[in-house]
């Protein structure tokens, strides 16, 4: 049995477009292929709003991008075919692949609807070579599923998702230590995992073009450039150096989280811990009100570019404070952000536990008390007289991007 790590990330091409692809052919095989010609997933021809969600490799051609407004890809492609998106369809579709890939290992963490992380180190023995293992997973996708991925083939979680992203589609690469230094190293320093559009135009402003520029680079200069954290995380990636374990996600129920698409991009710390804020009090109101307390707490961000990140910690122990959520989604951000705009906030807590079998933290302070006392006190006053009777005082100017409790209808209901 293999001791060394050996991670696979597996992403599907397009795949809105060929989750709906694959749909239509299922139910009428005589149907063309969204995915050989010139389309789209997203918005409304027609009325030429919404966004392209996802988009044909033909369409890609023409510049389409994912992201971009419906009408401007019609102008560069006006006989683009836009269909609607159907999520419920796709949530199926990525549903039967999490049980495909459940067959290899039992150590999974879905990463999004349309990406996983799978850990062979202890299964790759009963499949073969991870190459050939992996092509096996591939080609079962293909001829159960109808769709194509990518797979990506790793020593850790980090190289996998940066394998994974090679050629496409329809393939799988590897990414060990020995091809660090010819397959990722000449990439722009953009395609690195966690850089954004503000740190990547930081880097190259100094002189850093490609990822082994930046890891060839000292890194207390880039401490001054990008915040001691983050310029440790990246220098880290650069170097293909990432410890992070495949997690089991919990499913949704297993949780409580809340996220907010902004009215208009965030590009500063200030303003983003206030929308945490915010966040953060209709997610500790829901964990006191059901009595239960987290372990973990998770912030998730998705850029201009409609690029999602997410980073999460473990907490010292178990807790329901608005507060202690905040404190952590704060440090959470101000680690992993590097300030490209955002579209989207969220804050989830994970590892839930009722809390009749929370053992007593002796080293609670009589501040930490208080402050417990106090949000318990504001819950009941706003069970009794309404979720707006009480507020903090930073809520209360005009002009603010979001409310007090943000999306308080949905998630702070009885």
């Amino acid at each position: 049995m293999s001791t060394e790590p050996l991670i696979f990330h597996i992403d599907v091409n397009s795949a809105f477009l060929s989750w709906e692809s694959a749909d239509r052919l299922r139910q009428n095989p005589e149907d063309l292929d969204l995915r050989t010609i010139a389309s789209a997933v997203g918005g409304d021809a027609q009325s030429r709003h919404g966004i392209v969600l996802a988009k044909s490799m033909p369409a890609k051609d023409y510049g389409i991008t994912t992201g971009e407004p419906i009408a401007q890809a019609l102008r560069k492609c006006p006989g683009l075919t836009v269909v609607p998106a159907r999520f419920d369809i796709y949530l199926e579709y990525s549903r039967r692949l999490m049980d495909l890939l459940s067959d290899y290992t039992p150590d999974i963490e879905q990463f999004s609807i349309d990406e996983a992380f799978l850990d062979m180190t202890s299964t790759i023995h009963l499949f073969g070579s991870p190459l050939d293992t992996a092509n096996l997973i591939r080609e079962r996708v293909w001829q159960e599923l109808k769709f194509t991925v990518n797979i990506g083939i790793a020593p850790n979680k980090l190289l996998a998702k940066m394998a994974s992203d090679f050629k496409k589609p329809n393939l799988c690469h590897t990414l060990f230590a020995h091809e660090i230094k010819t397959k990722m190293w000449p990439l722009p320093i953009g395609e690195l995992f966690f850089v954004g559009h503000s740190a990547r135009q930081k880097m190259e402003s100094i002189g850093i073009h490609t990822i082994g520029q930046l890891a060839a680079c000292d890194v207390k200069y880039l401490k001054h450039l990008l915040g001691e954290k983050y310029a440790v995380l990246i220098h880290g990636y650069a170097c293909g150096i990432d410890s992070s374990p495949v997690a089991h996600r919990e499913p949704a129920n297993k949780g409580y989280g809340n996220s907010t698409t902004l009215s208009k991009d965030v590009e500063d710390m200030e303003t983003a811990r206030y929308i945490l804020l915010s966040l953060s009090e209709t997610v500790g109101a829901r964990l006191r009100r059901d009595h239960v307390m987290c372990d973990c707490v998770c912030v998730e961000i998705k850029d201009w570019d409609f690029h999602t990140q997410t980073h999460q910690t473990t907490l010292n122990s178990p807790t329901d404070s608005t507060s202690v959520i905040y404190e952590h989604a704060c440090r959470l951000l101000e680690e992993f952000w590097d300030r490209t705009p955002l579209r989207l906030l969220g804050v989830r807590t994970t590892k839930i536990s009722d809390e009749g079998y929370m053992q007593m933290n002796l080293f609670e302070s009589e501040q930490s008390r208080k402050i417990k006392e106090m949000e318990k006190a504001v819950d009941h006053i706003r069970s009794k007289f309404g979720t707006d009777s009480v507020k903090r005082a930073s809520f209360l100017q005009k002009d603010r991007m979001v409310d007090h409790a943000a999306g308080k209808e949905k998630h702070m209901r009885k």
